[in-house]
């Protein structure tokens, strides 16, 4: 069975044309050029990851963390609806998700993690949500419901699934350079920069206090 007949309409279409990228004498850049003209799109992309996976299942159990998991997704899908994101997929304790306008990315990220930061001030420590997030903006190709690819996705993908910690929200520079004129936060370069961006940044936002 070839990887086009399990594909929606939309990614088929873009497998034909990576399929025409890799004959002999191909067209690549007329080839590349129709592949943006069909799915280019600009995008805040936003992923999360929970702090401290391995060592609490570990600990405490897989199903314990699946719990964690559930209160957690159940607690942000509103947030990220509430700002006019759009929740495109939920693998383990990953969330990816999009937006419009990168000040609503951002301010998103920040409810979310006061958010997580009220819940787990009333828990145990091993039931609290230790929420890292990361974020990037620019022009990327999605494709179908919800696949998206380019070079801002994978930067927040490490950003948030990779460098953030518990509470912590990083961005790379396109997002720090259009949220710039938002008056509740600020941004700290980072000295690791990752592939994807000219240079990330960490966010200090006002945290949840009791």
């Amino acid at each position: 069975m070839s990887i086009t007949s399990r594909l929606g309409a939309g990614e088929e279409r873009l497998w034909r044309l990576v399929a025409e990228r890799c004959k002999d004498n191909a067209d690549l850049s007329a080839i590349d050029q129709k592949i943006w003209d069909l799915f280019g799109e600009r995008w805040a992309i936003m992923f999360t990851d929970l702090s401290g996976f391995s060592r609490r299942v570990e600990n405490f159990g897989i199903i314990h963390f699946l719990q964690v998991i559930y209160e957690h997704n159940t607690l942000v899908a509103p947030i990220i609806d509430g700002h006019q994101g759009f929740l495109l997929k939920v693998e383990g304790d990953s969330l990816l998700a999009l937006f419009r306008r990168p000040e609503s990315a951002l301010r998103c990220a920040m409810e979310m993690q006061r958010a997580c930061q009220r819940i787990s001030n009333r828990r145990r420590p091993e039931e609290a949500i230790l929420l890292c997030i990361g974020l990037g903006y620019g022009e990327v190709l999605r494709v179908g419901e919800n696949e998206v690819f380019g070079a801002q996705v994978n930067a927040a993908s490490r950003l948030g699934e990779d460098m953030a910690k518990s509470h912590e929200i990083l961005v790379t520079d396109t997002v720090a350079s259009a949220c710039a004129d938002i008056g509740d936060v600020s941004f700290t370069v980072l000295e690791e920069n990752v592939p994807g961006c000219n240079s990330a940044s960490r966010v200090s936002y006002t945290h949840w206090k009791a």
